[in-house]
């Protein structure tokens, strides 16, 4: 008997329709049920009923470290949030707060089916793609809000990531202009844009300022690439740990999460190769304060961790060649250079062939070079507007969002950041 094989393409495809079909069925059933209440009750029963005020989304346990800073601002005020996760073991799911509830609504597919038949006044999310693959949005969400997960270039995310948002928090002038260059680019109606700042480096910034500087330790290097085929580990593999352990530093190699499973071959083969020893060892700790902590110098590529890394603790970066393949990204479409390109170079030295066999003498030469700190500050200016006060303003958003879309709708008991559970 064969077996049918469909392609991911034609899978996704197929479920697409899929939910198009049960949503519009779950649509018409509800309105009939919604009208038969309202009858039933002498009118006094509105449509609004059950829809949350604020659902947030995290596709990952990672991003609760993104979302926290807003939502502690939003709950201290009385704000009702509802936070939703892919990730059985979030910690948002032990989070002890009033006015919050966590809930894992499944992973991969089922979570996005969950999320197409939502009720919600805002939603919040990390999550590209809205509107593009699986996710789609509902009819009954009246506004999604997109904040990055990181300190950089909004336009690397692959194409049309964030098209179908209708709301994004910033954190720096050159991602508004990217954003409306794409805008004008595609024909899109311009999206309503907040410089907030960066909530979650405002808390780690204020973390790391109390538990200051790590205690004396050996020279370590931190190793941390994205994830793809322009990616260190896809371009070097093994031979950028072997040069780094001729170093004779201490090495700790953190792939992206993604890696292990978009990657996970090769990350399985690299891990088995060079197991941990004295010597090097692999970190996959779910918070990397510490781990970025008592690291002295960072080799990434195009990871937003670089940002974490030299904004918060002040420490040089050695960076691979940012010229990566940029045709699954946004930034394809854009005329002007990567901000990021602009930015590297100030913040440390850069790795490539060439320079692979003076690895070594890059380190050193980066940790030593006092012209590295006042590029930090320069970078840090044009990318983190508002330092210290990210939560806040982001909190001041949602917030007076809520408010102005339940003015327009009076059903929807305007002027209340209380609300029901959310489908």
């Amino acid at each position: 008997m064969k077996l049918l094989y469909i392609d991911p393409g034609t899978g996704s495809m197929l479920f697409t329709i899929l939910i198009g079909v049960l949503g519009a069925a779950f649509y018409s059933v509800r309105m009939l049920f919604i009208k038969l209440r309202f009858k039933l009750s002498g009118g006094k029963v509105k449509e609004s009923d059950g829809k949350a005020p604020f659902v947030f989304f995290a596709d990952d346990k990672r991003y609760f470290t993104v979302f926290e800073p807003v939502i502690k601002s939003m709950t201290n005020r009385g704000a009702d949030v509802v936070y939703m996760t892919a990730s059985e073991d979030d910690p948002a799911l032990e989070y002890d707060c009033a006015h919050f509830k966590a809930e894992f609504i499944g992973s991969g597919n089922k979570a996005f089916a969950r999320l197409n038949f939502i009720q919600a006044s805002v939603l919040v999310s990390t999550t590209p793609g809205l509107d593009v693959y699986q996710w789609k949005r509902s009819k009954r969400v009246d506004c999604y809000v997109h904040i990055p997960h990181a300190a950089s270039e909004i336009s690397l995310y692959r194409m049309f990531g964030i098209d179908y948002y209708d709301a994004l928090l910033l954190s720096g002038s050159y991602q508004e202009k990217d954003v409306r260059a794409l805008e004008a680019l595609r024909g899109l109606p311009p999206k309503q844009i907040e410089l907030v700042g960066i909530p979650y480096m405002d808390k780690m910034a204020e973390r790391y300022a109390l538990s200051g500087p790590a205690p004396e330790h050996e020279r370590t290097v931190l190793l941390a690439p994205s994830w793809g085929k322009s990616a260190i580990l896809s371009v070097y593999g093994s031979r950028i740990l072997d040069v780094l352990l001729a170093t004779g530093y201490k090495i700790i190699v953190r792939p992206h999460p993604q890696s292990f499973k978009s990657e996970a071959e090769m990350i399985e083969g690299l891990m088995k190769a060079y197991p941990d020893s004295d010597r090097l060892s692999w970190n996959r700790d779910t918070d990397n304060f510490e781990v970025l902590r008592r690291s002295d110098i960072l080799i990434s590529d195009f990871s937003g961790v670089i940002f974490d890394f030299t904004l918060i603790y002040d420490k040089p970066v050695i960076y691979t060649d940012p010229k990566f393949d940029l045709s699954p990204y946004d930034a394809w479409w854009l005329k002007s250079p990567l901000w990021t390109e602009s930015a590297l170079p100030r913040l440390g030295e850069k790795l490539d062939e060439e320079r692979m066999a003076d690895l070594k003498g890059l380190i050193d030469r980066c940790i030593a070079d006092p012209k590295y700190a006042e590029g930090r500050a320069e970078v840090k200016s044009e990318t983190w507007v508002h330092p210290g006060e990210g939560a806040e303003r982001a909190a001041d958003f949602l917030i007076a969002k809520y408010k102005e879309l339940t003015e327009k709708a009076p059903s929807a008991e305007a002027g209340a950041l209380k609300g029901g559970a959310a489908v």
